[in-house]
Formats: C-alpha cells, structure tokens, sequence
C-alpha cells in the first residue's frame, strides 16, 4: 500500500457522511505527512450481534441529521487543536449495511505513536459522542432498536 506523503498546513484532509461504500486505503492515503512518525487508524465494522445479551442483528441502517457533517468537522477541529495532528479523516457512513460492511474510519497522523493513539481514541470517542448520527438496528427475534450515536 503506497501513501502519498503530503506537507501542506492543513490537518482535516478528508471529513465526510457518505451513503456508498468506505475506503481504509482512502483515509489512509489522506493522513500521509512527512512529519508524521505515526498514524493511527481505527475501523468500525458491522457485528452479527448487540447488546449485552448479544441479539442476533439482521438489519442495521444509519441516518445523520442535515448537520452531522459540519458537527464531524467541528469535533475533527478540536482534536487537530488539542493534539499534534499533522493530518485527519473521518468518514462515516449512512443507510442500509450488512454484517461486515465499513460504518466509519477514521485516522490520525502525529509526530510520535502515542499522540496518535490519543488522538485517535479522542476523535472517534467524541464522534459517537457529538455527531448526530443514529442506528437503527433490527434482530433476528423479530425486534428492533435505535441507538443515539450522539448526546444531542
């Protein structure tokens, strides 16, 4: 996998809401810097199962609010401001998805490691914190649920 080392000044390289299908080599090409010595890059997938009883999921659908894409750049804002962030992207995705299918991706490149680590546990935390975007799950006994991926 080949990355496309950049240097230019700006840290939010790729934030989005999509409905189509994600891309880890995508938001790992967008964090590439020259001054980076780590990248950190966190996957959340689709699982066969929730809940703590751990309910056979057959469906799984996700909806954003018209802001959730300006609610993403703003939580992205101020973890490039509270860490060394050299570059950052997020993207997550919205609509119908099955067991395996990319919900969000996002990372983060720093000067060392463990910035990157924080930085990225930081912003998918504050993601599934602050953006409003929402699940709706369906499970194989016939029942469904939405969860709030955000406070609002």
């Amino acid at each position: 996998m080949s990355r496309m080392a950049q240097t230019h000044d700006e840290p939010l390289r790729l934030i989005a809401i999509r409905d189509t299908e994600l891309s880890v080599d995508e938001v790992f090409r967008a964090v590439g810097h020259d001054s980076a010595g780590g990248t950190a890059l966190f996957v959340g997938t689709v699982r066969d199962h929730d809940g703590p009883s751990g309910a056979e999921v057959t469906g799984l659908g996700y909806s954003a609010h018209p802001s959730a894409e300006a609610e993403l750049r703003r939580v992205a804002e101020k973890v490039a401001a509270d860490f060394p962030v050299r570059a950052l992207a997020a993207v997550h995705r919205v609509g119908e998805l099955r067991v395996g299918d990319l919900a969000v991706v996002v990372a983060v490149s720093c000067p060392h490691r463990a910035e990157a680590f924080a930085a990225c546990r930081r912003l998918i935390d504050d993601l599934k914190r602050e953006v409003p975007v929402w699940k709706h799950q369906a499970f194989a006994d016939g029942t469904e649920e939405w969860v709030g991926a955000c406070a609002h």
